[in-house]
């Protein structure tokens, strides 16, 4: 599976982004959390009387990696945002411009910061005295944006390219991302399908399938929808996240960006304990083998690999993962392998790239609000 391929995040899946809508009003909240940020708006009707408004934004670690604060949204002051609307919930929108009371006007992926752009650049890799790799510190997943900086048509590419690109371009051999302005509205081929969730992008056994009957994606079913991490494997990158790492001899501690999602990899042992209690984390095993690191890691707990592609994981998946530096980018590449005899039919394959970041790692501040009636 590429690392470039995005899965539908369950936020696009809510909104129409065929329509266009305009809201006007005054700013009543900012809040900027995971996975989604909103903005809170008071909209005056002709009459008097006024609604209460609340429309999406970017996650609040990748707006504040762009340079977005809460400062930019001064309680009391007018605003403007063009967008489309919820397709379930009333005075509820989609944002793709911001036009405020200062005359200032963004994209949904405007950078006001350029920090972001220059995540790569050449560097000399550290070691620890025993000559071993050092690759502590903080390290981000270079965000990726829509050709359009409105976010409602075109498709995905990483930040650093994105200009090449005329707004709302498809690149030849790349696919309009899905539930963006005039793609089919279902990954189905059926289209009076509602299902937003791509088939698995590999075989299951029929045990595999047996597990994942009836899973529902864009509920509860899926972790990330309860604040809960998904496993090691995904959420490294998902939503373009600031992990940290932290490193001795003797171990290497990953914290992810993504839920605050942690793990060590013990690197002063060969064979994995005994009787270890199953995690979603699994038991991790590493060694270094010409300046390239080797995870081993089992003992996981039955779970979920892919949510949007209906891909369960039973306690018997084992995944390899190999890291290595390229000096001349300051590249930390991860490639992953992932086996699993009793619900995998065959193996499941990426990788993912990560650069020294410009902005710390932080709690990821997970606050779901897409259905919350009480903000």
């Amino acid at each position: 599976m590429s690392p470039l391929i995005s899965l539908a995040h369950h936020g696009l899946a809510n909104f129409n982004l065929n329509v266009d809508i305009t809201v006007e009003g005054t700013i009543t909240d900012i809040a900027m959390v995971n996975p989604h940020s909103w903005v809170y708006i008071d909209v005056t009707n002709a009459d008097g009387s006024v609604i209460a408004w609340k429309c999406e934004l970017r996650g609040g670690t990748v707006l504040r990696r762009s340079g977005w604060s809460e400062d930019l949204f001064e309680i009391g002051s007018s605003i403007s945002i063009t967008g489309s609307p919820d397709r379930f919930e009333e005075n509820t929108c989609y944002t793709g411009t911001i036009t405020f009371a200062t005359g200032l006007s963004l994209d949904r992926y405007d950078q006001v910061s350029e920090a972001d752009r220059n995540l790569r650049q050449q560097i000399e890799i550290k070691r620890l005295s025993n000559g071993d790799p050092d690759i502590s510190g903080d390290w981000a997943a270079e965000q990726v944006v829509m050709t359009d900086p409105r976010g409602l048509e075109g498709t995905l590419v990483p930040l650093s390219v994105a200009e090449n690109f005329e707004p709302g371009e498809v690149p030849a051999g790349a696919r309009a991302f899905q539930g963006s302005r005039g793609t089919p509205e279902s990954f189905s081929d059926d289209p009076l399908a509602t299902t937003w969730e791509r088939p698995s992008p590999m075989p299951l056994t029929e045990a595999g399938l047996a597990a994942i009957e009836g899973f529902d994606g864009s509920s509860t079913d899926n972790p990330r929808l309860r604040c809960e991490t998904t496993n090691i494997i995904w959420d490294w990158s998902f939503d373009n996240p600031v992990n940290r790492i932290v490193q001795t001899e003797n171990e290497i501690r990953l914290v992810y960006g993504t839920m605050v999602f942690e793990r060590t990899i013990h690197l002063d042992k060969i064979a994995f304990p005994e009787n270890l209690e199953k995690s979603r984390s699994g038991y991790s095993i590493g060694r270094w083998e010409d300046d390239e690191l080797i995870v081993y890691t089992q003992d996981f707990e039955a779970g979920i690999l892919l949510a949007d592609a209906r891909t369960p994981h039973s306690d018997q998946m084992r995944v390899v993962e190999r890291f290595r530096i390229d000096p001349e980018n300051g590249a930390l590449y991860r490639s992953y392998v992932a086996e699993d005899p009793l619900y995998f039919s065959g193996q499941f394959r990426g990788g993912d790239t990560m650069f020294v970041s410009s902005y710390p790692w932080e709690p990821y501040e997970c606050d779901d609000r897409s259905y919350r009636s009480d903000l």
